[in-house]
């Protein structure tokens, strides 16, 4: 084990300690790996006392030169079958090499703060913004057709529907709606406890009382299968992996010809709760930040103000003093 790999290794144990989530942890683990990869073959430095600012703005550079998967298929990733991916060798997005900057700009500093580097080489390297994307929104006559293919006769069908209806209701995470349990519905006051949430911080959420009703027949639906602690469960009682919510959401998107992902829902649900739904009232930043679980009103901010120019001119129309005030 040289100097680097020593030291990645501890800092993957302090991260750990932290009760980072296993997304982000895999995350930090594939970058960095692929950044000590580079370091030894391409600049030939094992000891990280021997990071060089140039080597960061280096190694940015060959991630914008080399391309997709490229260097994975050589066996320092997780990543199977790279040559089988159809995207092989196309240029890695400015959003990817974003997050590899910063998490090898949190790699850096944790080594400054440890007192393992003299001078920190991440201070004056400019964080990467790439340009911003509008979030995927689903349209009502497209939430309305992925609904109406899901046969509710069904568990699996039945237990999707209900999952993506509450998804969409709450704005809950695809990965919180896996993890509750029915002693977290509060039917009488229509609202949800989230217990492990991303950012492990109990919340509260709310739901409709149309959503009240869904959930009281997947109840009563749901204990005719099982007897389960989860309030969506597998057919054998067990958690619901996330992945599988998000490959059964998907094929039912594919079934009337879109591509759905959970976060979708999610996106929707805070779209339509701050610009309204058919001339509605709007919600705010602040309240939403709270049921999203967000760790301040400004991120909500951040992620939410890509309205689309249509989105933005209906709003207006809605909220125009002159429209309004009578004058």
């Amino acid at each position: 084990m040289n100097d680097i790999e020593f030291h990645l290794d501890n800092f993957m144990l302090h991260c750990d300690s932290k009760n980072l989530s296993r997304k982000t942890l895999n995350s930090y683990e594939q970058t960095l790996r692929l950044f000590q990869f580079y370091l030894e073959n391409e600049q030939k430095i094992t000891k990280v006392k021997d990071i060089k600012s140039g080597h960061i703005r280096q190694y940015v550079k060959y991630l914008r030169e080399r391309g997709k998967y490229t260097v994975v298929s050589n066996g320092s990733s997780k990543i199977n079958h790279p040559d089988r991916k159809t995207d092989l060798g196309s240029d890695i997005s400015d959003t990817t090499i974003a997050n590899y900057l910063r998490n090898i700009k949190v790699f850096i500093n944790f080594l400054y703060k440890e007192r393992e580097l003299v001078s920190n080489p991440v201070e004056n390297i400019q964080n990467i913004k790439p340009q911003r994307k509008q979030k995927s929104l689903l349209k009502p006559e497209e939430l309305k057709q992925l609904l109406s293919s899901m046969d509710i006769t069904r568990f699996h069908e039945r237990r999707l529907w209900t999952q993506v209806r509450l998804c969409l209701d709450t704005g809950i995470r695809a990965t919180e709606s896996c993890e509750i349990l029915p002693n977290d519905l509060d039917l009488k006051y229509n609202s949800l406890l989230i217990r492990n949430p991303k950012n492990h911080k109990e919340r509260f959420v709310y739901f409709s009382s149309k959503m009240s009703v869904d959930l009281k027949r997947w109840l009563h639906y749901r204990d005719r299968f099982s007897d389960s602690v989860y309030l969506f469960p597998t057919t054998r009682g067990t958690k619901q992996d996330v992945r599988n919510f998000e490959r059964s959401l998907k094929k039912a998107g594919e079934k009337v010809g879109g591509n759905v992902h959970p976060h979708q829902l999610r996106n929707t649900f805070a779209k339509y709760y701050l610009t309204g739904v058919n001339g509605s009232g709007q919600g705010d930043f602040a309240t939403l930040s709270r049921i999203l679980g967000h760790s301040s009103s400004e991120v909500t901010a951040r992620a939410y103000l890509d309205f689309t120019n249509d989105e933005i001119r209906k709003n207006y129309q809605r909220h125009s003093p002159l429209n309004n005030l009578g004058l």
